[in-house]
């Protein structure tokens, strides 16, 4: 029961952690508690959804585990661009016309909130079938990265929501934004066969959070409510 408890607490922590990083950063007026639930259980939702998906296409499709270009299509679209498609149904079709998506920073928040929803189901499963180690690994790598696909998405989509021109270039954006980060995080791991070129998964990582802290910066100082009291 132990062991349980810790492995549970394992892979629970860096979302948690995560999840209470943004909603501090969500300065000017904060989102409902139960509707932040909701969208993290359409975080959870999102995982069926990319396993109704993936299930078929890996009888139809055969990726050699040793051929780049392989992986690069492996990586790109069997992985990456589902999975984000997942959650961005959820947030640009449910979330985005809740009247509680009322800032830029909003996109940020349901986002991360979908985000974290998938990544830490994601996360239970890995850490309970590989063990510590591989919960220890995650913590700093696989849902950290998760969240900065889910920060660079809410950021497109907090334009799309509030910019009238381009709503839907906007929308577009936030999918491919997300796709080609996590795609390229994923990638460099899947042809780790090459010596050394997992280092482009942190690097890509590294890039993509310091891109994600300039995204919560702008969509901080675009908020309608800057002026006002803080919800505190």
């Amino acid at each position: 029961m132990m062991d349980f408890l810790i492995l549970l607490a394992l892979a629970l922590a860096p979302g948690v952690a995560i999840i209470l990083y943004i909603y501090l950063k969500d300065k000017h007026e904060r989102e409902p508690a139960g509707l932040l639930l909701i969208s993290f259980l359409y975080g959870l939702g999102s995982v069926l959804v990319t396993v109704t998906v993936s299930w078929p296409l890996d009888f139809l499709l055969h990726f050699e585990d040793d051929n780049v270009a392989h992986q690069f299509a492996n990586a790109f679209f069997r992985v990456a661009f589902i999975e984000e498609l997942s959650k961005f149904l959820f947030i640009r079709f449910i979330l985005y016309y809740n009247r509680n998506f009322n800032e830029p920073f909003d996109g940020i928040v349901y986002a991360i909130m979908v985000g974290m929803g998938f990544a830490t189901l994601e996360n239970i499963l890995y850490v309970f079938q590989y063990g510590v180690g591989t919960g220890i690994v995650r913590m700093f790598t696989a849902v950290p990265a998760h969240a900065t696909f889910a920060v660079l998405m809410g950021y497109y989509l907090g334009i799309a929501r509030f910019t009238h021109r381009h709503e839907w270039r906007n929308s577009v954006l936030a999918l491919l934004a997300a796709t080609a980060f996590h795609g390229a995080y994923d990638y460099f791991l899947f042809i780790s066969f090459i010596p050394g070129i997992w280092l482009g998964a942190l690097v890509s990582l590294v890039v993509a959070i310091i891109l994600s802290r300039k995204a919560i910066q702008l969509h901080q100082q675009a908020s309608p409510f800057i002026d006002r009291p803080s919800s505190d």
